[in-house]
């Protein structure tokens, strides 16, 4: 009897050995992922809602009296902080991964080779157990000195009910990662850290069958308006990254006036950023699907031009796998603040409106005696979240300003000599301060090196000021 049980068990055990789990599924569906089991408090978000609009601004240069300022020019340049090509990049399908590889790769976050995760587990700890880092933030500088990260564009899926999921953080578990499996997508919460680090969104693909009626794309546009501004502190959506090459979006999106820039990879137009002379509202701008090698080949093959005849290297991207992320750090060590520092990488949104103040705005010079007194005006769109500019001012160095100030409008300034002149970096965004307080506060409740790296950033986006120095005492 004995013998018998022993030979059940042993046929049993080769059974059980011989079983093969299934490999992890590409996507979970929310519905079957357990119950959050930690209760986080509600992140913070940049107050888009009351966001600084049409600027008028005033900066005072006080000079040595070496140079005659009636010869001095006043310009806004084609490409912030001076840089000599543009590089833009638009993810599509509203990706987990846009925020666990794309903006944690940017923001020096952890990465994985092999899981996704979620703003709730980066505040919790609670991490994917083949996490690692890059050691750095990946990036450019103002010409100035301070740091200025890349960005990109993330499109969303308001209509969408898995952009509500509650995110499972269950910190120390390792009896199995099934909450650290690809989503259906980006959380609502995962898209607020993104916009508090500059990351741009798009409209996409909307939750119809009938994809091909203008009116309908044109109610469900207006619909996810909505969503969107209620999700997101009041900030609304200008964007259109068309999906599936249906140019039924476009139509649609021509007709919506929020809607103000728009990119495709077919039947669209090149951007030359150096010969642009109006504001692109309504452009669809061409992008394309390179594969990394081919964007390397992309890249040097333009900087081979006169920075006149440059294009705009536009990537369109599903997934960001390691691939990428080797781009991106390419990308830095290249041609960002490792290297020759010569690229601007800003969304989309940030572009369209740079331009927008360049074309429709106006910059004026007033002299006395040994003062340069510089007037900005930035007339704003709808929807617009980006009032910050380089100013150049032609025959003027650095060397030959004694002071500089501005008014109350300017809330982050900096500054620093280029080929022809000095440029002036401001920044008019209403809580521009108290924005940077809440990361010196994010570090001060958790010392770590990314917490003091992002309160360092956002600090040095200020201008000089009490204020500043204050912060930058509390995160020594």
């Amino acid at each position: 009897m004995v013998k018998k049980i022993f030979s059940y068990f042993l046929i049993l055990l080769l059974i059980v050995s011989c079983v093969k789990f299934p490999k992890r599924p590409s996507v979970i569906p929310p519905e079957e992922l357990p119950p959050p089991t930690v209760q986080l408090e509600k992140p913070y978000i940049y107050p888009f809602d009351n966001e600084s609009t049409n600027v008028s601004a005033e900066i005072i240069i006080q000079t040595d009296g070496s140079v005659n300022l009636n010869q001095v020019k006043t310009e806004i340049p084609f490409l912030k902080y001076n840089k000599s090509f543009l590089v833009l990049l638009t993810q599509d399908d509203c990706r987990q991964d846009a925020f666990s590889s794309t903006w944690a790769a940017i923001n020096g976050k952890p990465q994985s080779f092999d899981y996704y995760y979620d703003f709730a587990h980066l505040r919790a700890g609670d991490l994917p157990p083949d996490c690692y880092c890059l050691g750095n933030t990946l990036g450019i500088t103002d010409g100035a000195g301070n740091e200025v990260r890349f960005s990109f564009t993330t499109t969303l899926a308001p209509e969408y009910k898995w952009m509500n999921a509650e995110q499972s953080v269950n910190l120390g578990f390792k009896g199995n990662y099934f909450r650290f499996y690809m989503k259906s997508g980006l959380v609502w919460e995962n898209v607020r850290e993104m916009l508090n680090y500059g990351v741009g969104i798009a409209f996409h693909d909307a939750n119809t069958e009938e994809v091909n009626n203008t009116d309908t794309l044109l109610k469900h546009f207006i619909a996810s308006q909505k969503i969107i501004i209620d999700s997101l502190s009041g900030r609304g959506c200008k964007t259109l990254v068309e999906p599936n090459g249906n140019k039924t979006y476009v139509t649609a999106a021509q007709s919506y006036a929020p809607i103000q820039i728009l990119t495709a990879q077919a039947e669209a137009d090149i951007l030359y950023p150096y010969r642009v002379g109006w504001d692109l509202n309504k452009m669809l701008v061409k992008r394309v699907f390179y594969e990394p090698e081919q964007f390397k080949l992309a890249v040097e093959d333009q900087l081979k031009l006169d920075k006149k005849d440059r294009e705009a290297i536009h990537v369109g991207l599903h997934g960001t796998g390691s691939s990428w992320i080797d781009i991106l750090l390419w990308l830095n060590y290249k041609y960002g603040k490792g290297g020759d520092n010569s690229v601007w990488v800003p969304n989309l949104e940030e572009y369209y409106e740079y331009n927008y103040y360049r074309v429709n705005g106006f910059v004026k010079k007033t002299i006395n005696n040994n003062e340069l007194k510089v007037t900005v005006n930035l007339p704003s769109d709808k929807y617009f979240y980006y009032p910050s500019v380089t100013i150049n001012v032609n025959g003027l160095k650095k060397e030959n300003i004694t002071s500089i100030s501005s008014s109350d409008q300017v809330t982050g300034l900096s500054y620093g000599n280029y080929d022809e002149g000095v440029m002036i970096n401001i920044d008019c965004r209403k809580f521009l301060l108290q924005h940077a307080t809440k990361f010196v506060e994010r570090y001060e409740k958790n010392r770590v090196k990314s917490n003091y790296e992002d309160a360092l950033y956002f600090v040095n986006m200020l201008k000089n000021s009490d204020n500043k120095q204050n912060l930058l005492e509390r995160i020594k």
